[in-house]
């Protein structure tokens, strides 16, 4: 039975830092973090807090010369992978898993194409609300992370390991019996509730009691529905309602990865949401108006955020 003794883990933000500090707390030996100079320096001089306890964790550098992880869990945001695919390169070896939980649902193809698909899981996670502002992240739910091969009637031994490591971790996880439904499932989430709470400024708790916030939201994810179907993934309204099941239980209070992107004037994910559907709309005869106008207006969102950023250094230089 294959074992995990070794996690390389890269990205901390807050779903990095969510999951790290629980492996962390498992066991301070297992876990490394890949990161530059510049963000050692960084996380060194402004020590990482999550949930208000601190974090120092063990970091080593992309060009250092690693054996091999038994784990490498991905974290970074879709406009960080190319990078984060070329620092991990020494961490990977033959009998190496790479979990990404990425967004979308293309990171496993890129990561694929580099160090092959036989290294990976699929997976993904869900109902966490953990939330990154500087150094801090905080959470009230660690939600779930779901993840498999693309069946799981048997249990591979990776998966085995996986899961034992999560139950060793306290993680919850779901081991699907199909898990490109439940990818897609993940993906017309994000394409529905980051894109709209991005757009309306709205956290959880907007799309928890607006009916005119759920109805563009539904809309929005209805596409991706048709776009699945077209490809041959079955999702149907059973989905949404599933969604709902999940944002209920959501801090009010706490917001999408998407609109803390917005607020702090960093670059979005749209181009994996509504860049994508809207891509393959087009392949497969599938009108996606809404997503068009969701594109249109969260890039709008960036030039505008981009325009203030230059104005204010100019200002500061003058």
């Amino acid at each position: 039975m294959r074992e995990i003794k070794t996690i390389s883990l890269i990205g901390l933000g807050a779903i990095g830092c969510a999951y790290g500090s629980k492996l962390f707390d498992l066991d301070p030996h297992l876990l490394q973090v890949i990161a530059n100079d510049d963000r050692i320096k960084k996380y060194k001089e402004n020590p990482i807090l999550v949930n208000g306890k601190r974090y120092d964790f063990p970091f080593t550098r992309p060009d250092e010369k690693k054996e091999p992880a038994d784990l490498i869990i991905v974290s970074v945001k879709a406009i960080q992978l190319s990078k984060a695919i070329q620092d991990m390169k020494h961490h990977v070896g033959k009998n190496t898993i790479i979990l990404s939980l990425l967004n979308g649902i293309t990171s496993e193809d890129e990561i694929g194409k580099v160090f092959g698909k036989d290294k990976l899981l699929y997976s993904m996670c869900v109902g966490i609300d953990a939330n990154r502002i500087e150094n801090h992240t905080h959470f009230t739910s660690s939600g779930t992370i779901v993840f498999g091969e693309k069946q799981n009637n048997i249990y591979s031994d990776r998966v085995h390991a996986v899961k034992i490591l999560f139950d060793q971790a306290g993680i919850n996880y779901e081991i699907p019996k199909d898990m490109m439904h439940s990818l897609w499932w993940k993906f017309m989430v994000n394409v529905g509730i980051n894109q709209c709470s991005a757009v309306l400024r709205g956290r959880y708790g907007v799309f928890q009691t607006i009916d005119e916030a759920k109805k563009l939201m539904e809309e929005t994810m209805w596409e991706v529905i048709h776009v699945a179907n077209k490809i041959g993934v079955q999702l149907s309204g059973e989905d949404i309602n599933s969604w709902y099941h999940v944002l209920n239980k959501l801090n009010p209070a706490s917001r999408t990865s998407m609109l803390e992107d917005i607020e702090l004037g960093r670059k979005t994910e749209v181009d994996i949401f509504a860049g994508v559907i809207c891509e393959l709309g087009k392949k497969y005869g599938v009108d996606t108006p809404v997503n068009q106008m969701l594109y249109y207006m969260i890039k709008t969102n960036e030039a505008m955020s981009d325009t203030r950023k230059a104005q204010k250094k100019s200002t500061l230089l003058k």
